[in-house]
């Protein structure tokens, strides 16, 4: 069976929760524990949020003033990547070797005119 498993931003990080590398290492692993309980037998795609982790990487690459701010769709691009990279790590922990997984970058094409737009409800 296929099953898709959306992480909300509370699994990557808790509301108020310092956004240190090692807190949202620590909220996948409880995340991959849960998702590693269901995996036998079944076919797991993962979805995830990255809003708060695109927010910091904004605000160091604009800190960093020696080169110009990278585009934000490169920002979520690095985040996506790290996120995959630590649900492996911690699923790779808990599944046997021989059970396959990867991740995969996704990209999105967005309407320039669409007039939510011009009332965004969050900074990213």
């Amino acid at each position: 069976m296929r099953i898709v498993i959306a992480l909300g931003g509370n699994a990557l990080l808790q509301r108020g929760q310092p956004m240190t590398a090692e807190n949202q290492r620590a909220n996948i692993r409880l995340a991959a524990e849960r998702i590693a309980s269901i995996a036998p037998g079944n076919e797991i795609v993962i979805a995830h949020g990255n809003g708060p982790q695109v927010g910091l990487l904004a605000l160091q690459d604009l800190a960093y003033e020696e080169v110009d701010p990278y585009p934000l769709d490169v920002l979520g691009a690095e985040t996506e990547a790290m996120i995959g990279y630590v649900v492996e790590q911690e699923l790779g922990n808990l599944l046997p070797f021989e059970q396959p997984f990867a991740t995969i970058l996704t990209m999105i094409e967005v309407d320039a005119d669409d007039p939510a737009f011009a009332h965004p409800t969050k900074p990213i």
